[in-house]
């Protein structure tokens, strides 16, 4: 884009606007501090991040309470940025699946450019909003789903193009950013904006923005799931037992669950065929295998009111 292209000075413009572009004069000699100053001075700022997604935790519960009545309802949870927002999407997306058990398609990361944008930028993906709509629509997203859009600037079209898409055919959406009064607020159901100020290194939102997505994309996933019953108290009931230290740890929250013996707890996880919800049903309510699944079927898969059902006169 040359500096003549009219839509240059307009992005110019609006990047002087944006606090998470803002140059701070106090650290234009920080290549010449020593490294340990630096480090100081990188975990001082990031520690201030966690006190600026405090102020927005009732917009984030919100929003998490609004995902979770979908979910229940057979609806997807679907993240799409571009750059580090749209990474950051994907790795929660990709996290689900082994810790509470969730089918591939139930929580999804989309990125702009597509897979390959992981590693490598994908020149223009993220100025597109129709891409966004594209990449929704390839999806088949229907009002039952969520979609969250995540930018830093607040401002990115394509995570802004997917917010309006999905808005427009009545599916939930949540706007992350770090920016007040952003645009991605504006288009979304549920704004949330958390504004953790200028960044070390000018513009590098990969920082104190980065971090801060990455904590409320943790609650939204973490706690959308703990409503869903994929947890029991604060043990991952649902945990998937893909290798040999999740299948210790699937021993582990049994034993946790149910105080039961190692004979008792294998013995619990081969009538359930290692299912660990149901081994610690069929351990402390004394049922069989077939019956937990039918006790969990019909409470949703939540473990607490399946074991309820069991002593309810």
């Amino acid at each position: 884009m040359p500096p003549t292209d009219p839509n240059y000075t307009t992005l110019r413009t609006q990047l002087a606007t944006l606090t998470t572009e803002a140059f701070r004069p106090d650290l234009a000699d920080i290549d010449r501090r020593p490294t340990l100053d630096i480090a100081r001075l990188m975990n001082d700022e990031d520690a201030t991040v966690p006190a600026a997604v405090a102020e927005r935790l009732p917009e984030i519960a919100a929003a998490i309470d609004a995902a979770a009545a979908r979910m229940a309802r057979g609806g997807r949870l679907i993240y799409a940025g571009a750059g580090t927002a749209g990474r950051l999407g994907v790795l929660d997306a990709s996290e689900c699946p082994p810790t509470f058990n969730t089918d591939p398609s139930e929580v999804l990361g989309l990125i702009a450019g597509g897979p390959s944008a992981m590693v490598t930028a994908v020149e223009g993906a993220e100025d597109s909003k129709e891409l966004a709509a594209a990449d929704l629509t390839a999806l088949a997203v229907a009002d039952r789903d969520i979609v969250v859009g995540i930018s830093a600037s607040g401002r990115t079209p394509y995570a802004v193009g997917a917010v309006e898409h999905a808005r427009a055919i009545g599916a939930l959406t949540i706007g992350l950013s770090c920016n007040a009064d952003s645009a991605l607020a504006s288009a979304a159901e549920h704004g949330i904006e958390v504004v953790v100020g200028p960044e070390l290194i000018t513009g590098s939102t990969r920082l104190k923005a980065g971090t801060a997505q990455k904590l409320v994309l943790n609650m939204i996933s973490t706690i959308t799931m703990i409503r869903l019953g994929k947890t029991y108290g604060n043990l991952m009931v649902d945990v998937r037992a893909s290798n040999d230290k999740l299948r210790a740890r699937s021993r582990r929250i049994v034993a946790l669950a149910t105080g039961a013996t190692d004979l008792e707890i294998e013995a619990a996880l081969v009538e359930t065929d290692g299912e660990v919800k149901n081994a610690i049903l069929v351990l402390l309510a004394g049922v069989d295998g077939h019956e937990a699944a039918r006790l969990l079927n019909a409470s949703k898969g939540h473990l607490r009111a399946a074991l309820q059902s069991t002593t309810t006169p």
